[in-house]
């Protein structure tokens, strides 16, 4: 089954790649390996912001790691021209959770944006990864995603 046809199983409309909002590019490829740079747990009603284990609760922390999870693929449908059968395998996923003091289920939180990678490219989805709970994220979104990617 081709990734676009997975997509559409999984219900899943890729919205437009986010524009850099700073001085870096949204994703760089150097030979097979396909680098994106950090996305942000946003989405056309405005994603999701805050504190997970403040005012962001587990299941909503989950989704929002899904919704970086969809930005990834967006950024990686982009650098491929539309074509994401021409991912080789997610080689690495870096993720971030803006937590609370008390907060410390960030792998969890993480598996949102990893379950999905698995979902759409099966085991060509399956990643080494880094899941880490930070103080402050950019625009006070809850949760941001880097990845690698081998590509052909």
């Amino acid at each position: 089954m081709s990734v676009a046809a997975r997509l559409k199983e999984l219900g899943i409309e890729l919205p437009a790649p986010a524009a850099a909002v700073a001085n870096y590019v949204p994703f760089m490829r150097s030979g097979n390996l396909l680098h994106i740079a950090g996305q942000l747990s946003n989405d056309a009603a405005g994603g999701v912001k805050g504190t997970v284990g403040v005012d962001v609760d587990m299941d909503r922390a989950v989704a929002a790691a899904r919704m970086s999870g969809v930005n990834l693929l967006a950024q990686m449908n982009a650098a491929l021209d539309g074509d994401l059968d021409r991912v080789v395998r997610v080689v690495k996923l870096g993720g971030f959770v803006q937590a609370g003091p008390d907060f410390i289920e960030i792998p969890k939180v993480i598996n949102g944006c990893s379950d999905l990678m698995v979902d759409v490219f099966g085991d060509a989805g399956r990643h080494a990864r880094s899941a880490v709970g930070v103080y402050k994220l950019p625009l006070g979104f809850a949760v941001e995603v880097d990845a690698i990617v081998e590509v052909r």
